[in-house]
């Protein structure tokens, strides 16, 4: 059951309900155009390349990705640097993207909700065991960089 409750499940689960709200709920909003168009692409291909950019520091860094494990290093160059998150941040700027790309104007509220799951389920558990594997380490480092951007 692990393997189901990880951040892309839940992206594709929350990318899946503004489909569904655009397809068969669109309540007649709109907001397509090209503008909308350009920047649902900057938005996806911002949080793949945020997502793939920390993926290979962790990988430099011989730790793991999976959110439920403890890593056995504290990843703090390359995108570490501006961002404790940045996978999440990456999921969270796909999500938005994927719902302008629908034009589904009501999933926008899926958004903030999703930055919440995200939150409760995997960054908080994951601060903990950061803070308790890390302690000093992880103290400087979250003082001196912000959970998201």
């Amino acid at each position: 059951m692990r393997w189901i409750d990880v951040p892309p499940v839940w992206l594709i689960a929350f990318a899946v309900l503004a489909w569904i709200q655009a397809r068969y709920f669109d309540l007649g909003l709109s907001l397509e155009g090209g503008f909308t168009d350009l920047l649902s692409g900057v938005l996806i291909g911002g949080g793949i390349l945020m997502a793939i950019l920390a993926v290979i520091e962790f990988r430099r860094h011989k730790t793991t990705v999976v959110p439920h494990e403890t890593p056995t290093s504290m990843v703090q160059s390359g995108v570490y640097k501006r961002s404790r998150n940045p996978i999440y941040a990456g999921d969270v700027l796909i999500l938005a993207g994927l719902v302008l790309r629908f034009d589904a104007v009501l999933s926008l509220v899926l958004v903030p909700l999703f930055v919440w799951v995200l939150e409760r389920r995997f960054i908080l558990p994951e601060e903990d065991r950061l803070r308790r594997t890390f302690r000093a380490d992880f103290a400087r480092y979250e003082r001196k960089t912000r959970r998201w951007i």
